[in-house]
């Protein structure tokens, strides 16, 4: 596409434009993942978007209205990609709320591919040199527990919800963009408000920064990880935290369950290698286990931590090694033993 010229009022050729378009992908990215709560699917929505833009080149009326543009024809394609299919979730949720037994049963069943909701590396979602309140704000709009949420929404809601709460649109902007009236989105806004207010009891939690004692949390349960004491664990864990693993249907409940899986069936992870990640607006690793030939490590799990009061409060592992290639990690590293 570059060096092709383009002769449209206000739009410069090609070659200028095409930075400009990779200027906005990332928020555009945190944006398709909160609408559709998956990275792959979030990433796919990015790159159809870029196409879609540079085939409606002549639809673009000045410079300025790039971003909004862009916006548009994104939001048109997450709701493409949202028209008749079923809403991702939380492993928890999706089991109906029966906890699976700590034990090698818990791992036969599997849910359907597509079902659950997919982690976000911070920097593919977040925005770069944020005011800190409102880097705050845009790590709360990423929590898994928050994307989840989106999920219950109706799809146009959703936009409005996203586009109002979470990235400031003004209420005429976002009318602008569904082509809808001012009071019809501010309607959509105000069900939606009530739909999370519903699904999250008092409301959404304050919003924090990752504080220096999290950072601290993540060392030790890393170093104890890597040591596979179960013991030291445990007592990093709230007594209610929640355990799950996709695309395995278990959901575990309490510390004591925890540990228990961990010395049965998650014996496995015994000698992994774990590299520190910043996911969804928390700390989270990548774990590699010492599966392959002659125990050389090969991909197993991307763990999304939450942190509360200075315990773990929710583990979430990933499986697959398919986030490993989306995230830019390698599939068989070499540490220093």
């Amino acid at each position: 596409m570059t060096g092709v010229t383009t002769e449209r009022p206000g739009v410069a050729d090609a070659a200028d434009l095409e930075p400009r378009l990779a200027e906005h992908r990332r928020e555009l990215t945190g944006y398709c993942y909160r609408m559709l709560g998956s990275s792959f699917d979030a990433e796919d929505a990015v790159q159809e978007t870029m196409i879609r833009a540079w085939r409606s080149l002549d639809r673009l009326q000045g410079a300025g209205a790039l971003r909004s543009w862009l916006y548009r024809i994104a939001t048109n394609v997450c709701l493409d990609a949202l028209d008749g299919r079923k809403r991702r979730a939380l492993p928890v949720d999706l089991s109906g709320g029966e906890a699976s037994a700590p034990v090698v049963e818990s791992l036969a069943g599997v849910l359907p591919d597509g079902s659950w909701v997919e982690p976000a590396l911070d920097r593919a979602v977040l925005p770069v040199g944020s005011d800190p309140a409102d880097l705050a704000v845009q790590k709360e709009s990423v929590r898994l527990a928050f994307i989840a949420a989106l999920q219950l929404l109706p799809p146009r809601q959703r936009a409005v919800l996203v586009l109002r709460d979470v990235l400031r649109w003004k209420a005429d902007e976002v009318a602008t963009l569904l082509e809808t009236s001012v009071a019809a989105a501010n309607s959509a806004l105000q069900r939606a408000r009530a739909t999370l207010a519903a699904h999250q009891g008092a409301g959404a939690a304050p919003a924090r920064d990752v504080a220096e004692a999290d950072t601290a949390l993540l060392d030790r349960y890393l170093n104890a990880f890597l040591r596979y004491d179960v013991e030291t664990l445990v007592t990093l864990l709230h007594e209610d935290a929640v355990m799950d693993m996709p695309p395995y249907a278990m959901w575990l409940r309490g510390s004591a369950d925890i540990a228990t899986w961990f010395t049965g069936p998650g014996h496995g992870c015994r000698g992994s290698h774990v590299v520190p990640l910043e996911l969804n607006g928390n700390p989270g690793f990548a774990q590699w286990r010492p599966s392959g030939p002659d125990g050389s490590f090969e991909p197993w799990a991307v763990h999304a931590l939450e942190f509360r009061d200075g315990l773990v409060v929710r583990m979430t592992a990933f499986l697959g090694p398919r986030l490993f290639d989306l995230f830019g990690l390698p599939r068989n590293p070499s540490p220093a033993r």
